[in-house]
């Protein structure tokens, strides 16, 4: 599904050259659920955006879904974002104008699926995150745990080939980071969804099936971690998570 090869990064300010990612390899399986764990400056938020196309690297191929998103042209890569990647954010980034289900539906309206598609869609989506009352609710009105749970059934509108969530529990509570990373394990199991999650938190890394840990822009270990052995459950229903 992801295959990084040889990945190394600067960037550059007049003069000044400095090394950010040094021969970063490693490859990432259909229905995978990995952590890429680093302090601040390891370089992972770098590796997001490189991995996400945001950012072509200095060096070396970033390859999903047997394409190489490297030596694609900023319109071509735009399409395929579009259609292969999902992003959850720290922040939630949701529209507050815009209703939960409207929020859900957005990337379906930029691939001009019909309105009956996209509220199907959309509610069966909030019903596998827990929320399928909120959903005629603005932003506003949800908690952080519920904000993130609108990210995620957003995430996967698309039914995306690989979902990038970026540090997705940092804004939350011990107990609603445990809700949200047991939705991303459920999810992962019953519907295979390739999940990356990026995160600072040993915890949280700890919690999916593999580990990439950089340190100083280098990879240092892959370890397992425990997510295989968590039984699939259902998501609960939250009023303030």
């Amino acid at each position: 599904m992801l295959r990084v090869e040889n990945i190394s990064h600067t960037f550059k300010s007049g003069s000044e050259v400095t090394p950010v990612l040094h021969n970063i390899s490693f490859e990432v399986h259909q229905g995978d659920m990995v952590a890429l764990l680093g302090s601040s400056g390891s370089g992972k938020s770098t590796m997001l955006n490189l991995m996400a196309g945001l950012m072509k690297p200095t060096e070396g191929h970033i390859y999903i879904a047997d394409q190489d998103i490297v030596k694609m042209g900023e319109n071509k890569l735009a399409v395929f974002r579009r259609k292969n990647i999902g992003f959850i954010f720290q922040a939630y980034e949701l529209i507050t104008s815009l209703t939960v289900r409207e929020n859900v539906e957005l990337p379906l309206v930029f691939q001009s699926v019909s309105p009956s598609v996209r509220k199907k869609k959309s509610l069966a989506l909030l019903e596998a995150v827990g929320i399928p009352d909120k959903s005629e609710l603005f932003p506003s009105q949800l908690s952080g745990g519920q904000q993130q749970r609108v990210s995620i059934a957003r995430s996967l509108i698309t039914e995306p080939s690989i979902i990038f969530a970026d540090e997705p529990t940092g804004n939350l509570d011990t107990t609603t980071e445990e809700e949200i990373i047991r939705i991303l394990i459920d999810l992962n199991k019953k519907m295979k969804t390739t999940f990356i999650v990026v995160t600072h938190e040993p915890e949280v890394a700890q919690r999916m099936q593999r580990i990439f840990t950089l340190r100083d822009g280098h990879m240092i270990t892959e370890k397992r971690g425990t997510a295989e052995s968590e039984p699939a459950e259902g998501v609960p229903d939250s009023e303030n998570s």
